[in-house]
């Protein structure tokens, strides 16, 4: 869809319902279960349709008459697109104003290969939208002490305004020690123990990347969570634990939440069990890092899943490595509403995301 251009929608080809929190009503995409649509008839300006169109074409185009026997993909790549398009205006808005660039420092210790592909794709990404950056490498053997110097100077220095040690770190290092010490106000990943905190109280605060990326998919996509059930298979701290938060809190408070019953699953939850709760589910969300742990049989007709898992398998026949998500991606398709796909689905959200908060931070407008 080409900005500036006329859009037009056939009424036949869209079905609107009511929704409870929002006030104005939101076209369903290949709905499944029976609904009353509105009555409409006669022309209508569809100005506020164009802007719901532009975000279906995020998650696999507009609903046509029929009905769809795959579930719809949400691109996260196109997303994150988007996302970084709102930063990039920002950042030239901020520099407007007469301010400085913002500027992301990260912390990168050790060879770990994941880790090196994530910290380029943040550096590419933060150049992209006009933000500084800067690697800050140590071998494996750094010292814990030699890391809380770093982050102290780092604390320091008006011209920084986000600082991020890229996750995990050596066994000897404390991992929750290094992140307390980065100062809460340019925590971008947001797991100091203060921005952990008033994301629980449901106060504003910076949202870790990951938590963020999936709940902002879930805005964007247009899937209900008001009242409805939710299971997150991963109780993590820096993932699970805060995508339960945001899912679950109130709508009405200063940092607005998702209003759903959640149910938290993890590595003890028997099999069985976890299948009952995630057929009675809505949305489930993965993040437990085991490759296919969501297989059909354990999804309800039409829900919304997002796979925020990221697992490396060698192929038997090629012997090559592969990513995958937690979701048997290509069989749970044909039964879900949504689904997001590992690649392309939750990680570029979350580096856009990251670059959200960076800016954020450089406005100060959390603290």
């Amino acid at each position: 869809m080409s900005a500036g251009l006329p859009v037009r929608l056939e009424l036949s080809d869209v079905r609107l319902r009511p929704c409870s929190r929002l006030r104005s009503a939101r076209p369903v995409v290949g709905q499944r279960q029976a609904a009353d649509p509105f009555p409409l008839s006669g022309p209508l300006d569809l100005l506020g349709l164009a802007a719901t169109a532009a975000a279906w074409e995020l998650v696999g185009g507009v609903g046509v008459r029929g009905a769809r026997h795959e579930a719809i993909v949400i691109s996260g790549t196109e997303m994150a697109k988007q996302i970084q398009k709102e930063v990039q205006q920002g950042v030239e808005a901020w520099l407007a104003l007469g301010n400085e660039r913002p500027h992301l420092s990260i912390v990168l210790v050790g060879d770990n290969p994941a880790s090196h592909t994530y910290v380029r794709n943040k550096i590419r990404a933060a150049s992209a939208t006009g933000i500084c950056s800067e690697l800050i490498l140590k071998p494996k053997e750094v010292s814990q002490e030699e890391l809380l110097d770093i982050t102290d100077q780092l604390n320091m220095d008006p011209k920084v305004s986000g600082i991020l040690v890229q996750l995990p770190l050596p066994d000897h290092v404390d991992e929750r020690t290094v992140c307390n010490g980065i100062s809460p106000g340019k925590d971008v990943d947001g797991f100091h123990v203060i921005n952990m905190g008033r994301l629980c109280l449901d106060q504003h605060s910076f949202i870790p990347a990951t938590a963020g990326a999936v709940w902002e998919i879930i805005k964007r996509t247009g899937i209900e969570t008001f009242g409805k059930n939710v299971v997150v298979a991963g109780r993590s701290k820096n993932v699970g634990l805060p995508i339960a938060m945001l899912l679950h809190s109130d709508g009405d408070h200063e940092r607005p939440g998702g209003d759903a019953t959640v149910t938290i699953a993890h590595r003890y939850t028997p099999r069985e069990q976890l299948k009952t709760q995630t057929r009675l589910a809505d949305v489930i969300v993965v993040a437990a890092g085991v490759p296919k742990l969501i297989t059909p049989d354990m999804v309800k007709e039409g829900a919304a899943v997002i796979d925020v898992g990221i697992n490396y398998i060698c192929d038997p026949v090629t012997g090559k490595t592969t990513l995958v998500g937690d979701v048997d991606f290509e069989a749970v398709r044909k039964k879900a509403g949504f689904i997001s796909p590992v690649p392309g689905g939750v990680g570029p959200v979350t580096v856009a995301m990251l670059l959200r908060n960076t800016l954020l931070a450089a406005q100060k407008v959390i603290y």
